[in-house]
């Protein structure tokens, strides 16, 4: 069979580009330079932004187009080149414009249920009334698409004054983004931290969120340049630190309020989330076991002189909600209004700093 450069393009116009619901050939995104070797075939797929999330499903549509409709003795696989287009000046967008107040979720150290703290907050939030937006911005380990059952979901973009923003997914009344949705979830993410900052900083500048009155952000465990990275990409209003009573936890959670309140970061602590306070068996839910040390975040709220917003007793139905994709905020249970107090307790707090703040940076939240 002999190819020429049309009967490629003809195969490619099969293939169409998810933002825009183009085919790629008359969005323009194959370059002019196709080239044919005997049934060897190369060209170049042009894109906007080296960090589209389609890069990867479009250049296995392209290979999967020529073997379908021109022939499946074409070898074409690796010989796409990606490229990206030299983008003209943009003017600069304040990121999150419509954001009335941005909470992030941060703990000293992993596995103190930091992640489940801030889906069943911005879960319980909504269910109170308020428009919620949920970053996932635990770049190495995002779990916020498992806990709302949406790990095999896909990203598609639509055009905002000229812009081409992703759509956040919208689950719960909480619209979602998630670095976990650009990647295998079976694979481990190895990014070095530049690479990790640029791509949060896409999910955070190139989507349309909207208008929301919370913008709750959980944040990596510990201390790291990601944090860095949030803190000066955007106006957090404050920001919730989650620890268990266990030493080893409060002295690393000690160690991120003073990261917080540092002289580099600067911002202000909302107040202490004391998870796993005790643990109580679902059938005695009288009865308190304390597994991990008691009150240890009482008395680390007290020693900072921060808010103490909640203690949530270890009950294995969080956990199990969070495994199903059914955060446990949503039932009307003993746990479920846990998380409602919470989002009471966020709401009060962010009511008082937005107090402390000068007349022009204050903020009015209403639920719907």
């Amino acid at each position: 069979m002999t190819l020429y450069p049309n009967l490629i393009l003809d195969a490619l116009r099969n293939v169409r580009y998810p933002a825009s619901g183009k085919d790629i050939v008359s969005a323009g995104m194959v370059e002019d330079d196709i080239r044919i070797d005997g049934n060897k075939v190369s060209f170049s797929l042009l894109f906007d932004k080296p960090t589209d999330p389609f890069i990867k499903s479009l250049v296995r549509a392209a290979e999967a187009a020529i073997l379908t409709y021109v022939s499946p003795d074409v070898e074409i696989k690796g010989n796409i080149n990606v490229k990206t287009r030299a983008a003209a000046p943009q003017p600069a967008v304040k990121p999150l414009a419509q954001v009335k107040n941005i909470i992030g979720v941060s703990s000293g150290k992993g596995g103190v249920g930091k992640s489940t703290v801030a889906a069943n907050l911005a879960v319980a939030l909504a269910r109170e009334g308020y428009k919620v937006g949920l970053l996932d911005a635990d770049i190495f380990g995002p779990s916020v698409p498992k806990m709302f059952g949406v790990e095999d979901a896909e990203l598609f973009m639509h055009k905002v004054d000229d812009r081409e923003l992703i759509i956040p997914l919208e689950k719960y009344g909480v619209k979602i983004l998630s670095i976990g949705f650009l990647v295998d979830k079976n694979a481990p993410v190895l990014w070095r931290g530049s690479m990790a900052s640029n791509a949060l900083r896409q999910l955070i500048t190139d989507a349309d969120w909207g208008e929301l009155d919370y913008f709750v952000i959980d944040m990596p465990p510990g201390t790291s340049d990601i944090h860095l990275t949030l803190v000066q990409t955007l106006a957090i209003t404050g920001v919730i630190i989650v620890t268990t009573p266990q030493e080893v936890a409060l002295a690393d959670a000690r160690k991120g309020i003073n990261m917080f309140l540092g002289d580099k970061v600067n911002v202000p602590i909302l107040g202490l989330v004391e998870n796993m306070a005790w643990f109580t068996p679902e059938a005695h839910p009288d009865e308190k076991y304390y597994l991990f040390g008691r009150e240890g975040g009482v008395r680390l709220a007290r020693e900072l002189n921060v808010r103490l917003l909640a203690q949530i007793p270890l009950v294995a139905s969080v956990c199990d909600g969070g495994d199903k994709g059914e955060p446990i905020a949503l039932k009307d249970s003993i746990m479920g209004h846990e998380f409602i107090h919470l989002a009471h307790e966020v709401a009060d707090a962010v009511e008082e700093r937005n107090r402390e703040l000068p007349p022009t940076e204050k903020v009015n939240v209403t639920r719907k």
